[in-house]
């Protein structure tokens, strides 16, 4: 038997039928059920019937996971995209041992799974890092800053980050301040994984690149518009906010509409909004952060002595209720910080809105302890931002209120 094969598996009192896929170990058997899920089984505890031969063509492996090899050819007449994989689901696969879904495909494998990526452009691949995104940390920022510009001065006409969901508005944030791009930066990802039929793996993929072959030179997250799979959402880097756990379409531009859009059907990428456009900038780069900044919500009942965590650090964000509050029994301690040499910054923990504290007796207090307004810069944002303010700006306090990435907006005002 050889993938693409149908079979028929019996184990112990329950039969599978369906495509055998190439598997990562010997000890398993992959098969694609008709509903469209994967199931793993042990290959010694199966009894297998093919049922009809290469009924699926399945290029480059073989049923045991071994690489047949894949050769990327070059047309001279489609543009460069350097795909650069950091992990995450959209370069995920699951473990048909434990169940759990694993990051472990390097940028090749996404053109292998994603063969709708074919003819688009060419493609350059690089592993960065293979992380589920919660184990992001800002070292692999500072890796990936670098390997983007070393792509771009390779050539590169656009950028394509695979990146996991979960912290991928700070790692789109992380690299709108350290890098100038003259050419489309687009980070995108996938909620559910490929094996899953309701997957946006694809969309996501195809679309993003799209979007980095467009003349918008600014660093972008593509994902889901809508539940459907009809278009993309193009949202600027130091914008974004996942507000859903689970959505396809979770990610939403804070504040304003999103910078554009890719139609997945006329594979057409349309701007809403006005942008850096390609070949703007020259391509510099600032890699530098100060790692000991914190992010801190305040709520209410919380206990001053709280704040001594933070003592000694270099730059703490708060986000204060309303227009940038907290507890007037906070505001000594925070002025003690503040004299000992932690820049401290107001966020807002509303979603839309910015910081004033000029309003009330409160926030005149905090201004006059030394605290920081952030205007309506999102709370992960800001502390990105400080950590990269404190390293690479002479006055930190007009960098954090100043827009340098986007991430302070004019007006705020609802757009939807």
């Amino acid at each position: 038997m050889n993938p693409g094969d149908r079979v028929r598996v019996d184990r112990a009192d329950r039969t599978y039928e369906g495509v055998l896929l190439p598997s990562s170990t010997d000890e398993q058997l992959v098969v694609k059920l008709e509903g469209g899920y994967n199931v793993g089984v042990d290959r010694d505890e199966a009894d297998v019937a093919v049922l009809a031969e290469d009924v699926y063509e399945i290029d480059g492996t073989d049923a045991t996971g071994d690489d047949a090899g894949s050769e990327i050819e070059f047309d001279d007449d489609l543009p460069t995209i350097s795909l650069i994989s950091t992990g995450g689901t959209i370069a995920s696969t699951v473990d048909y041992r434990t169940g759990a879904v694993t990051a472990q495909f390097d940028a090749e494998d996404v053109l292998r799974a994603v063969p709708d990526l074919a003819g688009r452009a060419n493609y350059r691949g690089r592993v960065v890092a293979n992380i589920l995104s919660e184990n992001m940390e800002p070292p692999i920022w500072q890796d990936l800053a670098r390997a983007v510009r070393e792509e771009i001065e390779a050539g590169a006409d656009g950028v394509v980050v695979m990146h996991g969901t979960d912290t991928m508005q700070y790692s789109a944030s992380a690299l709108s301040f350290m890098l100038e791009t003259p050419v489309p930066i687009v980070f995108t990802g996938s909620q559910r994984s490929a094996d899953r039929p309701s997957s946006d793996n694809v969309m996501n993929a195809v679309s993003a690149v799209e979007a980095a072959k467009s003349d918008c030179a600014e660093v972008v997250v593509c994902m889901h518009a809508t539940e459907s799979d009809d278009r993309c959402a193009l949202h600027r880097g130091t914008r974004v906010r996942k507000n859903h756990t689970s959505r396809r379409d979770a990610f939403e531009t804070v504040g304003a509409a999103p910078l554009g859009e890719v139609d997945y059907e006329t594979e057409t990428v349309e701007f809403r909004r006005e942008y850096r456009e390609r070949g703007e900038t020259d391509l510099e780069i600032a890699p530098d952060l100060e790692g000991d900044v914190e992010l801190l919500k305040f709520t209410p009942g919380m206990d001053p002595a709280f704040l001594d965590v933070v003592e000694g650090s270099d730059g703490l964000i708060l986000e204060g209720t309303g227009l940038g509050h907290v507890h007037t029994d906070l505001i000594p301690r925070l002025e003690e910080l503040i004299a000992d040499g932690t820049t401290v910054v107001m966020t807002s923990q509303c979603l839309e809105g910015r910081v004033c504290d000029r309003v009330y007796d409160t926030g005149r207090d905090l201004l006059e302890a030394g605290v920081v307004e952030a205007g309506d810069t999102l709370p992960g944002t800001a502390k990105v931002k400080l950590m990269w303010a404190l390293e690479n700006s002479d006055d930190v306090e007009e960098a954090m209120g100043t827009s340098l990435a986007g991430e302070i907006q004019e007006r705020s005002v609802p757009w939807a």
